[in-house]
C-alpha cells in the first residue's frame, strides 16, 4: 500500500555475423540473432497441405508441426534431405492425430507426384522447377476409452483419478500422463524403485474405440539414506545438506525431492540444482541420494527504472553477494531516486538507501535471520519525511505454505505534514504470519494468499503507545483451456489504536491509499482524509478491495481490466462515508521470469484539482 510498482529494466544488444538484435529483458525485438547457414547441394521445393477438417484448433496445431509447409521458402540440402524432412513431418502429423484421439488418421505425403513410401532409398528429383511436395491429411473420427485395466502396484486405483473415463474421448497425451501420475502416486507411497512395466493400448477401429493396459511393480518402501553434495566450491557441503532438509531416516517421498531441489535454487547461489536417486537401495534398506549443484555467480550489480505517470520515474542501482561466509549469507546495498519528472526541484525527489544482510538457515533449517539499516526521505504531495529505520527480524517456515515473523525495529523521524513539523522516536516489535498457497507467485492462476500482520509501538518523544493490524487475502481462479482467463481478487483492511491523538502517530505509520500498489488512477498516498485547508490528515483505517479479469489474448499477451476500490478513516473502524474507486486496462506481455505489465487507470470519482488518469508499469502482476 506504501509503494508504487516497479519496472525494472535490463537492455543488451547482441551482434550476431552480418545481423543485428536489440534484446529487451533477453527477448529480441527486432533483428536478427540468427548466422546465415550455408546449405550444401540446395534443393527449393513448395509444399502445400490439406489437413481434411474444418476444427480449426486441429487445423492449427497440425500446420504448426508441418515444417514442410513452415519452411517452404528454405532450400533443403540434397534430393534426400527432402525426404527427410517429409518423414520427419509425417511422424509429427500422425503425433498430433494421436494427440486427438483420432487413432484411425492417415498422412500421405507425394513428392513430385511420387508416395513417399514408394521412392527409392537414395531419390533424384526434376530441378528445373522447386520440387512439388503435397500433404495429404484424413483425420478421422476421434475414439473413446473402451476399457482400461490396471495390473500389478496398480492394481485397485480408480482409473477415473487419473482422467481415463469409459465412453470419452482419449488422446495419447492423456494416456502419458496418466501412466506419470500412476508412477508419482506408487511413489509416494515411499517406494522410489517403483517403475511401470507395461503401458498398452489397443485400437479397435470397427469401434472406434481404444483399451488401455497399464501395469507397473512398486518395490520396497524406504527411508532416506545417506545425501552425499557434488559440485560445491565456496558454499559449504554440510549446509548444502542440512537445508536440503532431506534428513536420513525419513520416509522417501518424490515430493519432498522436488521441494528440497526448489529450495536451494531459491538461494540464489547455484546456476543449477539437481538430485539423482541410487539405482538400488543400501543392504540397510535405504535409498542414497547426491545433490548436485553448480554455483553461479555470488557478486552482482544491477540497476532499475520505475514509471508511474502521477508519481514521475525512479532510478535505483545495487550490489550485492550472495554467499559472504560460505553459508549462503546475502549482503545487498541499494539506493534510489524516485519522484522524477514530477517535480523538477532535486531537493523533493525521494532518496532512500540501505543495507540487507539474510543468513538462510539460521539455528535451523527452516529459520532466516534478516537485519536492515534503512534511510529514506519521502516527500509525496501530502507530507515530507526524513527517516532512519533499523531492524532485526527472524522468521520460521511452518510448513511448505505458512511462515511467521517476529522482530524488533528503532525508527527516527522528522515530517512536516499537516499537523506542523514534528519529531518521533519508536520503537517496534512487528509480527507477522503469511499462508502463500498459490501455484506461481509472479503470475498465479489458482490458489491464494493471505497475510496477518501486528506492529505494537512505543513513541518515546510523546510517550504514547499505538499498535497497527493489518490483514489482506487474495485469490485466483483460472478457466479455460490452460487458464486462458483468470479471475483474480484481493481484500485488505487495516486499523491503528492507541495514540490519544492522530498528531502522535508518525506520519510514515498512518493509513494513506492510492497509487499502483491500492487504487490506481489517483496519486500515490492521494486517498486520505482530509482537514479544512485541504492538507492531507492520513487515517487511523482502511479497506481496499481489486478485482481483475486476467485474459490471455495469445500465447504472449493478455488484456486485463480491472476495478479498485478504497477508502481511509480517521475511525478506527472505516466509516465508508469517502469511497474512491478506480478501473481502468492493463495489457501484460509474458517473459519467463513473470508478466510485463502496464496498467491505465482513472478515477471514478476524482478530488477537485487531483489526478484525472494514471499509467503504472512493473513486473509481475499487480497482485
Amino acid at each position: 500500500m506504501r509503494r508504487a510498482a516497479a519496472f525494472a529494466t535490463a537492455v543488451a544488444f547482441c551482434p550476431v555475423s552480418e545481423a543485428h538484435a536489440f534484446k529487451l529483458f533477453g527477448i529480441t525485438l527486432f533483428g536478427s540473432e540468427d548466422e546465415a547457414v550455408e546449405v550444401i547441394n540446395p534443393v527449393a521445393y513448395e509444399a502445400t497441405i490439406d489437413t481434411g477438417t474444418t476444427d480449426q484448433d486441429l487445423v492449427e496445431r497440425l500446420e504448426n508441426v508441418a515444417s514442410l509447409v513452415n519452411d517452404d521458402g528454405n532450400p533443403v540440402s540434397g534430393d534426400l534431405g527432402l525426404v527427410v524432412k517429409a518423414r520427419e513431418d509425417r511422424d509429427r502429423l500422425v503425433a498430433v492425430l494421436y494427440e486427438d484421439a483420432r487413432y484411425g488418421g492417415t498422412v500421405h505425403i507425394t513428392i513430385q507426384g511420387r508416395d513417399l513410401d514408394d521412392l527409392p532409398p537414395n531419390p533424384t528429383f526434376d530441378h528445373s522447377q522447386p520440387v512439388p511436395v503435397t500433404v495429404t491429411v484424413v483425420p478421422g473420427p476421434p475414439f473413446t476409452l473402451g476399457a482400461v485395466r490396471f495390473e500389478g502396484a496398480a492394481a485397485g486405483r480408480d482409473p477415473e483419478e487419473y482422467d481415463l473415463i469409459v465412453g470419452e474421448e482419449v488422446g495419447s497425451r492423456l494416456i502419458l500422463k496418466a501412466g506419470e501420475q500412476l508412477l508419482v502416486d506408487i511413489k509416494d507411497e515411499g517406494r522410489p524403485l517403483a517403475r511401470l512395466t507395461e503401458r498398452q493400448v489397443t485400437a479397435d477401429h470397427p469401434t472406434q474405440t481404444v483399451q488401455v493396459v497399464m501395469g507397473a511393480v512398486g518395490g520396497p518402501v524406504a527411508n532416506l539414506g545417506a545425501v552425499a553434495v557434488k559440485g560445491a566450491r565456496t558454499v559449504e557441503p554440510d549446509f548444502i545438506e542440512r537445508y536440503s532438509r532431506l534428513d536420513r531416516g525419513d520416509r522417501y517421498s518424490p515430493e519432498q525431492l522436488q521441494k528440497a531441489s526448489e529450495r536451494l535454487r531459491e538461494l540464489g547461489v547455484f546456476s543449477s540444482v539437481s538430485i539423482r536417486e541410487a539405482d538400488s537401495l543400501t543392504p540397510e534398506g535405504t535409498l542414497p541420494l547426491v545433490i548436485e549443484v553448480s554455483e553461479g555467480k555470488h557478486r552482482y550489480f544491477g540497476f532499475g527504472a520505475e514509471y508511474a505517470s502521477l508519481d514521475g520515474a525512479g532510478v535505483q542501482a545495487y550490489w550485492g553477494h550472495r554467499n559472504l561466509f560460505g553459508e549462503a549469507e546475502s549482503l545487498r546495498i541499494e539506493g534510489k531516486v524516485s519522484g522524477i519528472e514530477a517535480t523538477t526541484d532535486v531537493a523533493t525527489f525521494n532518496y532512500s538507501a540501505g543495507i540487507t544482510f539474510i543468513k538462510p538457515g539460521a539455528i535451523i533449517p527452516e529459520g532466516t535471520f534478516e537485519a536492515r539499516l534503512q534511510a529514506f526521505s519521502e516527500t509525496p504531495d501530502v507530507y515530507e519525511a526524513q527517516s532512519i529505520a533499523g531492524s532485526a527480524a527472524y522468521s520460521y517456515e511452518l510448513n511448505e505454505t505458512d511462515v511467521v515473523k517476529a522482530g524488533a525495529e528503532i525508527v527516527y523521524i522528522r515530517a512536516d505534514d499537516a499537523f506542523g513539523e514534528n519529531e518521533y522516536l519508536t520503537f517496534g516489535t512487528p509480527l507477522s504470519f503469511e499462508r502463500d498457497a498459490r501455484d506461481n507467485k509472479l503470475n498465479p492462476t489458482e490458489g491464494y494468499r493471505a497475510t496477518l500482520e501486528a506492529y505494537p509501538a512505543y513513541e518515546a518523544f510523546n510517550g504514547s503507545i499505538f499498535s497497527s493490524f493489518e490483514g489482506s487475502v487474495s485469490g485466483y481462479l483460472g478457466f479455460g483451456e490452460e487458464d486462458r482467463v483468470v479471475l483474480a481478487g484481493r481484500l485488505a483492511a487495516g486499523t491503528l489504536i492507541g495514540a490519544d491523538d492522530l498528531s502522535d502517530i508518525p506520519v510514515t505509520r498512518r493509513f494513506f491509499a492510492g497509487g499502483g500498489g491500492s487504487v490506481r488512477g489517483y496519486g500515490y498516498q492521494e486517498i486520505s482524509p482530509y482537514n479544512d485547508s485541504n492538507e492531507a490528515l492520513g487515517g487511523r483505517s482502511y479497506t481496499l478491495a481489486s478485482f481483475e479479469v486476467r485474459t490471455r489474448v495469445t500465447e504472449n499477451i493478455g488484456i486485463v481490466p480491472f476495478i479498485d476500490i478504497g477508502t481511509v478513516s480517521t475511525e478506527l473502524v472505516p466509516d465508508f462515508s469517502d469511497i474512491r474507486a478506480g478501473a481502468g486496462l492493463g495489457l501484460r506481455y509474458a517473459t519467463p521470469f513473470g508478466p510485463l505489465r502496464i496498467d491505465v487507470a482513472v478515477p471514478l470519482r476524482s478530488y477537485e484539482g487531483g489526478s484525472k488518469f494514471g499509467i503504472y508499469a512493473g513486473i509481475g502482476q499487480a497482485f
